[in-house]
């Protein structure tokens, strides 16, 4: 995100409210490189931040008024109090920020109100954590405007119970965390249980590779119900084998774990996502560490396969990526985030990017499809204040 960008939110913020803002925060979207569905199950994943950022200009008010404005969506400024502030009674955008600052004041911190305006560059509806990114960069501005010294993971808590109450949706605490903690140049290997972070090395450009996203176009929503019925099911999963999530099952265990499940077929399919999953994320880390870089691709490409055949949220816009990606000479390829549409990602040689993107956007004219959007994702800063 460019200085350009700061000033002209603050700019913008100064039209609506008639003063400058106090402070104007960033904070990224992201990509998971691997370890889908498994947040909520305790296990592990693997973001990314992207550089594209939502962007908020902030002032502090202290009469309990919050004003909400957004560039992106059409409408003036609105208006709300603080102390009116229920859960899943805004069904607007502007329940993520408003969601923040009940959170915050439910958390015991003395928000006595805001005024905001916010801007963003993370495709909506993508798979890229637009709504994590959105409320990340709320977070953290109040949290420097009122000095209530939380750090990163406290803020992606506090984010992650605002969109699970406020909201209504049941996401896990990757995209929170991936928006406020991830470092530039770097994947984050996050432990959803302890939220135990470290950070892995992920230079692509250095190595001679490249990694693509590729938005469908395919809107998605978290808070529709197929996402709940997954994580119901792998709820489920864990009570009929009796353990606190399904980051308990052991890979080596996972056999005998799916014959005690028996008849309950739809709950196999999606402890064998989850439990297979987490031992992918353990096996990239591996590789990366070791500087074996080329050799994820083909993980990608399992995650993929576990996805669209035992947790069934593929979509045919995602398949035809991932099979024309592969076909064209991507190392692997794989749907990231909810699922139901948003994005796939391409590991690829950089010298053969150009053929990936020409293949896949021939594939998608061929079938019909709306044109995707394809570009490179190149990990980003996490949250931060900018100006």
């Amino acid at each position: 995100m460019n200085v350009d960008t700061a000033a002209a939110v603050a700019e913008r913020f100064e039209e609506l409210y008639g003063a400058g803002p106090e402070g104007v925060w960033a904070a990224p979207g992201r990509v998971n490189l691997i370890g889908e569905h498994t947040d909520y199950n305790d296990g592990f994943v693997m973001p990314f931040a992207l550089p594209h950022t939502a962007v908020a200009a902030v002032s502090r008010r202290a009469d309990g008024v919050l004003r909400l404005h957004s560039e992106d969506v059409e409408g003036g400024v609105v208006e709300v109090r603080v102390d009116d502030l229920e859960p899943e009674s805004d069904r607007d955008w502007t329940a993520y920020p408003s969601g923040v600052v009940w959170a915050l004041r439910q958390a015991g911190h003395a928000v006595t109100g805001a005024d905001i305006h916010l801007a963003s560059t993370v495709p909506a509806g993508a798979g890229l954590s637009s709504s994590a990114a959105l409320e990340v960069v709320v977070a953290l501005a109040l949290n420097d405007l009122y000095d209530l010294g939380q750090k990163g993971w406290q803020l992606a808590r506090l984010c992650q119970r605002a969109e699970n109450v406020y909201v209504g949706a049941p996401v896990g605490i990757m995209d929170q965390t991936a928006s406020a903690c991830c470092e530039a140049g770097h994947a984050l290997f996050l432990d959803t249980r302890d939220l135990s972070q470290k950070q892995i090395p992920f230079d692509l450009a250095a190595e001679g590779m490249r990694l693509l996203v590729v938005d469908t176009r395919v809107k998605h929503s978290h808070s529709e119900g197929e996402y709940g019925k997954r994580r119901a099911g792998c709820e489920k999963g864990a009570a009929l084998l009796g353990v606190d999530a399904l980051r308990d099952i052991a890979y080596d265990d996972l056999a005998a774990a799916l014959d005690r499940l028996g008849d309950e077929e739809e709950v196999r399919r999606l402890v064998c996502h989850v439990v297979t999953e987490d031992q992918r994320v353990e096996r990239v880390v591996a590789l990366l560490e070791s500087g074996e870089t080329r050799a994820i691709g083909p993980v990608l490409t399992e995650g993929h396969a576990s996805l669209r055949d035992d947790f069934r949220i593929s979509c045919p816009e995602l398949d035809l990526v991932v099979d024309t990606a592969l076909a064209s000479g991507a190392l692997g390829a794989r749907m990231t985030g909810g699922g139901f549409g948003g994005s796939a990602i391409v590991l690829a040689e950089a010298a053969d990017v150009e053929t990936v993107t020409k293949a896949v956007e021939a594939a998608f004219a061929g079938a019909g499809f709306t044109a995707p959007r394809v570009f490179e994702a190149v990990p980003a800063a996490g949250a931060r204040r900018v100006r």
